[in-house]
């Protein structure tokens, strides 16, 4: 860390079990299977609030809680946008992404991985 200029990071974890199944893996469709998923937000800043703090961690785990919670004890394929998208890990960081930069445009999300 540069002691002049400091980055500081945020990370946020969620857990939730979901079923899948790739539309076409390796040219046909993948058996339903489920997985106990973590997907991970990370935001960075430069600069802290008054109260030493970048973003109201609580709004943020809130979010990605209630995003989180759609999937949970869900089969994806069923879930718009995956009722359409294969549902593969790279489209789910993709979609947690997307959906947390917009619910949070005053905290801005710089990464997401999701792990199966």
């Amino acid at each position: 860390m540069n002691e002049e200029n400091p980055t500081y990071t945020l990370r946020v974890v969620e857990r939730f079990e979901a079923a899948h199944a790739l539309r076409s893996y390796k040219g046909a469709p993948e058996p339903v299977h489920g997985h106990s998923w973590r997907v991970e937000a990370v935001l960075e800043t430069d600069t802290l609030g008054d109260e030493g703090m970048a973003y109201d961690f609580v709004e943020i785990k809130s979010a990605l809680r209630e995003l989180a919670g759609r999937f949970h004890h869900a089969d994806i394929n069923a879930v718009p946008p995956f009722d359409v998208l294969s549902p593969t890990t790279e489209h789910l960081a993709r979609f947690f992404f997307q959906e947390l930069s917009a619910r949070l445009p005053d905290a801005p999300v710089v990464a997401v991985t999701v792990w199966e």
